[in-house]
């Protein structure tokens, strides 16, 4: 039998959904029916609205999709005018403040705070500037992740933002693809870096030659959440450019007619692709839904990857980047990809003074400021506004990533945002970074849908919950060894339920076991992987230190982990447009 969702979204889904939206927006919050909020929020997602979690009713993230992370001249702007006049909630971050944008591991944009009644001026004035939150969320065609700087990047085989911007013209808002079994992630990568994480997406096209030509090897199934991992599968196609988007559409259809519709857990394409095999996949792509003949797979241009491969070579565009043209990039590190609303807009007059106005999004939650004359690039890196957002982090700036968390989300089971921050300052004042070491990854997330995708990082944190001096508190498992580039590899869980204040003791514990114990040149990674799972048990030991974590107590049952007052009843949701509490007479 079809679930739940199957049968709201045979109702009403898709560009529907928008005039249903508009009239909720027009007549209220409490136009929505109470034993019809389930449905209504679930399509929402289709147009980029997640309603947030218990004690914040009637307020939802936003988030804007942003094809390839490229924001076009003026469009970082003009988020930050939505962040500034829309998302501003009843209590601030004391991390961030009372307005913010967050840059996602998917190269989108997520807005907090957001009131019903504000989304049809948010649509008009994002629309009227070339953004969208169309598909977002939902159960259709994701935000195409790729290269950062296609286009723009000496590393690169194959510039892949016109494939990227013609995929996404054509699948977005395409009422054939609107209605998948669940969602579908694209990637396409065209450096020898790998940055576009094909490796962890449903569908993939990766660089390859075949006849001389640069073109994409296609891989099908990959995804991290659930704790059932999956790298993408190799289905031994070849395609060149120009067949690129019908390949993506084929696939999208075997998708749509296969996927399991029946139970929402099994219903990502990865597990078709464990029921069927490759070689069925592409036998099936052949014979039912292609009508030329699919070219088997060329030379694979993989083993260049140095994408998080735990080597040397960053590989994520941090930093000073020369273009094909003279002029240069300049990536720039955000703590755990939260920037508060003055620096964004403070960013985009930078990127108008000194570039292009151009700002692109990576997959590290990072921003990049492209086309920088040679001779304005020493100006740009003294502005002040670097000292906060550095192209030359330390370590454990570089390398934190961290969910929404319970600040937000309701699946989340502890605090990360502001945790995270706390975790890499506490490092990198008390922590010794080890020799040769100039990345190193530590990715919290919340729970185990992966948003902050802890298992390609050094250090993977998973949030959980335990029991410390008898009192309940936030805790997290801990894993070791992920990464991607030419040898992907999932992190090995090898710590279970750690107090949250433990963390950055274990880790220091680690670090000095790593100083101690490696072998001359060895990287972090290659030292993790010549242990043993049972030898990475107890490697190091948790401990109490001088680091104070405040978010202890179990943040999942406060309306919001950092008021005054963070109890259910406390909370002033649901509000109406204004913000002003609707009482229970209403």
């Amino acid at each position: 039998m079809p679930t739940d969702v199957e049968r709201w979204k045979d109702e009403i889904y898709g560009n529907d959904i928008r005039e249903h939206l508009f009239r909720f927006a027009e007549e209220g919050w409490d136009a929505i029916p109470d034993d019809e909020h389930d449905e209504w929020f679930e399509r929402f997602k289709w147009w980029g609205l997640y309603h947030q979690r218990k004690g914040q009713e009637s307020y939802f993230m936003m988030r804007i999709g942003t094809p390839n992370g490229v924001l076009e001249p003026g469009q970082l702007r003009t988020v930050a005018e939505v962040a500034d006049e829309f998302a501003r909630g009843p209590v601030d971050n004391p991390e961030f403040g009372a307005a913010y944008c967050d840059w996602t591991t998917r190269q989108s944009i997520q807005l907090h705070w957001i009131k019903l009644e504000d989304v049809p001026d948010i649509f008009e004035k994002l629309e009227a500037n070339g953004l969208t939150t169309q598909q977002a969320c939902g159960d259709s065609w994701r935000n195409i992740v790729g290269c950062p700087v296609a286009g723009k990047d000496t590393h690169e085989h194959v510039d892949a933002w016109p494939v990227a911007e013609e995929l996404h013209e054509t699948f977005k808002g395409n009422d054939e693809h609107s209605n998948l079994p669940r969602k579908w992630k694209v990637s396409v990568t065209g450096c020898d870096q790998g940055c576009g994480q094909g490796d962890i997406n449903d569908l993939a096209f990766e660089p390859a030659e075949k006849h001389g030509e640069i073109g994409f090897n296609v891989r099908i199934g990959g995804g991290l959440a659930r704790k059932e991992p999956r790298f993408a599968r190799d289905v031994d196609i070849w395609v060149p450019e120009e067949k690129a988007t019908d390949v993506a559409a084929a696939a999208t259809r075997l998708f749509d007619d296969h996927g399991d519709r029946e139970d929402r857990y099994n219903a990502r394409i990865k597990y078709l692709v464990d029921e069927w095999g490759a070689e069925k996949v592409r036998r099936v792509l052949q014979e039912d839904y292609t009508d030329w003949d699919l070219e088997s797979a060329g030379d694979d241009l993989r083993d260049q990857y140095t994408y998080n491969a735990g080597g040397d070579e960053h590989g994520d565009h941090v930093g000073v980047h020369e273009q094909p043209d003279g002029n240069y990039y300049v990536g720039l590190n955000v703590l755990v990809g939260r920037q508060g609303v003055d620096d964004v807009f403070e960013l985009a007059d930078l990127a108008d003074e000194y570039g292009s106005g151009e700002v692109r999004l990576t997959q590290r939650q990072n921003v990049i400021v492209t086309d920088v004359p040679e001779d304005d690039l020493d100006d740009f890196l003294a502005e002040d506004l670097l000292e906060d957002y550095s192209p030359d982090p330390h370590p454990f700036m570089r390398g934190s990533i961290a969910c929404t968390g319970t600040e937000y989300c309701s699946l989340s089971i502890v605090e990360t945002k502001n945790r995270q921050v706390r975790y890499a300052r506490w490092l990198k004042q008390n922590v010794d970074v080890p020799e040769g070491v100039t990345d190193f990854h530590i990715h919290l997330s919340g729970c185990t849908a992966s948003c902050a995708q802890p298992q390609i990082a050094d250090v993977s944190l998973r949030g959980m919950k335990t029991r410390k001096d008898g009192d309940p508190v936030e805790a997290l498992d801990v894993g070791l060894g992920g990464g991607l580039g030419e040898n992907p590899q999932f992190a090995d869980w090898v710590e279970m339920r750690v107090p949250a204040d433990e963390v950055p003791g274990y880790i220091q514990n680690l670090l000095a076991v790593y100083e101690d114990q490696r072998r001359d040149g060895e990287t972090f990674r290659e030292f993790i992987a010549r242990h043993d799972e049972a030898d990475l048990q107890g490697l190091a030991e948790p401990e109490e230190t001088s680091y104070e974590d405040p978010y202890m107590h179990n943040t999942k049952m406060t309306w919001y982990p950092y008021a005054d007052e963070d109890d259910m009843d406390a909370s002033p949701a649901p509000t109406d447009g204004d913000g002003e509490t609707i009482s229970a007479d209403d």
